[in-house]
């Protein structure tokens, strides 16, 4: 590549963020949902939308320059194959993410990433003067958006772990921090014969009845509230913790993984659904996921090898590691 085509590949890389906040606009707005039905001119959009024409026009347009939508004469837009993973119910549907990193306390910890590279510290925390999880408890606006952005991955990372995963032999599996319970019911749904916990803060867990009875395994998950940094239930010969760890820095996922060694059965087994980072040069997805824990949540993706010393310190040996695709590996540990 000569030198003035890398220049323009670099400059489409540093104007990125311009195309991520207009994705994020047009998934708030819910464009891809008012074109499910077919095209649109962009007023007809407009009135929708309750947005003013002529600036939803130049959105509309420079999102079609870019295949996420398609611009026919007289202004009339339509979704593309890309544009349709805006749509709220596609069943890869990227519209909830998209909605949550536009928001503007979500970007101001990015805008002081260089504050976290000079000092190691959290950009949000100085951002915002209180850690994420803190600030969504103050802002539960917040909260509700992560929320649905967080369950929106789950189908996809259920079907995809379950796939590279065999839970078939465990009799109790916990899900500790599992939310509102979207992946403990994908795991007892494939394993009749499985009891479950589902575990996470109380305000959380208050939220996942629709989610069990719906799987139709209500009747065979334990919903408990609780801090998992002080103990987990015990009970279990399976705990399951998805994209946990990588929210806090090591003292505190050691913490998290004390609690678990505390509490499961002894020929128990711990099972971490976290991305593995590449080798040098390789895994740009993940190793930009490291940057947002970086910024955003204070916490870190980690290598092969950085698990097995979180693991060690806690009381567990690492036994294993499964790719189970983009983001997602299986670490599994027994105890020590």
């Amino acid at each position: 590549m000569d030198e003035k085509a890398a220049a323009a590949d670099l400059m489409q890389m540093i104007n990125g963020y311009q195309v991520s906040q207009a994705i994020c606009v047009a998934a708030t707005l819910g464009i891809a949902d008012h074109l499910t039905n077919g095209p649109r001119s962009s007023d007809e959009l407009a009135a929708a939308t309750d947005a003013h024409p002529q600036s939803l026009y130049r959105l509309l347009r420079a999102l079609a320059s870019i295949g996420v939508l398609h611009e026919g004469e007289g202004r009339l837009f339509s979704l593309t194959a890309l544009g349709t993973g805006l749509r709220s119910d596609a069943e890869h549907s990227v519209a909830p993410w998209a909605r949550m990193v536009g928001r503007a306390y979500y970007r101001d910890a990015w805008t002081d990433l260089l504050h976290s590279v000079r000092t190691g510290e959290n950009a949000f925390a100085r951002a915002h003067g209180t850690g994420v999880w803190q600030y969504r408890i103050d802002h539960p606006e917040e909260s509700v958006i992560f929320d649905k952005a967080m369950s929106s991955f789950v189908p996809a990372v259920a079907a995809a772990v379950l796939s590279a995963y065999d839970f078939s032999g465990f009799d109790v599996v916990m899900d500790v921090g599992g939310g509102q319970g979207a992946l403990i019911a994908a795991i007892l749904a494939r394993n009749p014969r499985q009891r479950g916990i589902l575990f996470d803060q109380p305000t959380v867990v208050s939220g996942a009845g629709p989610t069990l009875q719906s799987a139709s395994v209500a009747d065979r998950c334990e919903v408990v509230g609780g801090d998992f940094f002080v103990s987990v239930p015990e009970g279990a010969d399976a705990h399951v913790m998805k994209w946990i760890l990588h929210d806090w820095d090591d003292e505190r996922s050691i913490a998290i993984l004390k609690s678990c060694r505390r509490a499961i059965e002894p020929d128990g087994t711990l099972v971490v659904l976290e991305a593995v980072l590449a080798p040098p040069n390789e895994g740009a997805r993940a190793k930009f996921a490291d940057l947002n824990m970086l910024a955003v949540p204070g916490g870190q993706e980690r290598t092969k090898e950085e698990f097995a010393r979180l693991f060690g310190a806690a009381g567990f040996r690492l036994t294993r590691t499964i790719d189970a695709g983009p983001r997602i590996s299986v670490i599994e540990g027994k105890p020590a």
